[in-house]
């Protein structure tokens, strides 16, 4: 699996601050619309300086996607590790993909508003690593899925069908979310993951 070597961060470096504008930014205005002035003006330095961190808009877009793959499978892992039930395995792995902060939200959002960015090769040796990094995080996240339900179908708690296909059709549930959810919007988030979770169990456990 390609491995990116997160770069040390400094008391001076400004590559937090540019991920979290960017996130800002790319979230509320989208990607294309974004200028990578502003996010430079949010961070409060000169456009130059984005370079010393991130070659492009794109590689910071790339990095951003990486990152947040990275987040949802570590949740994942620390949401289902104690829970020998593979019911409360299910609830719980639901539960945590939605126990999220505004920023994750809009990390979220992009992520899945840019899956297609993933899927062909980029010129650029900084861009194409993070690019395949978080392909591979993808498969990973899939593969976090399909492993819960083969282990509840093992154990009898689910009944046997196509694991996989149905890993990505609750992971595909889950994660349609993010393109239609507002944290201004009418309904709460905590709703929206009761009716989630419980539809997942439905899918998975009937």
């Amino acid at each position: 699996m390609t491995r990116i070597v997160e770069p040390e961060a400094g008391p001076r470096s400004k590559r937090a601050a540019i991920l979290t504008a960017a996130v800002d930014c790319f979230g509320e205005t989208g990607f294309e619309a974004t200028k990578w002035s502003t996010v430079a003006e949010r961070v409060g330095i000169g456009q130059t300086a984005l370079y010393h961190y991130f070659e492009s808009k794109t590689h910071c877009l790339l990095t951003i996607m990486r990152l947040e793959l990275q987040r949802s499978h570590d949740r994942f892992v620390e949401a289902t590790k104690d829970a020998a039930d593979p019911v409360e395995a299910l609830r719980a792995a639901v539960r945590a993909a939605y126990e999220v902060s505004p920023q994750e939200v809009l990390q979220m959002r992009i992520l899945q508003s840019h899956m297609d960015l993933l899927s062909g090769s980029r010129r650029s040796k900084r861009e194409e690593d993070e690019r395949v990094a978080a392909r591979q995080l993808v498969q990973v996240v899939e593969r976090d899925w399909t492993n819960l339900l083969v282990k509840g179908m093992s154990q009898g708690s689910f009944p046997l069908r196509d694991a996989q296909l149905l890993g990505a059709s609750v992971l595909g549930l889950i994660v349609s979310v993010w393109r239609w959810y507002r944290p201004s919007g009418p309904t709460p988030l905590s709703e929206v993951s009761e009716l989630i979770e419980g539809a997942c169990v439905r899918m998975v456990a009937s």
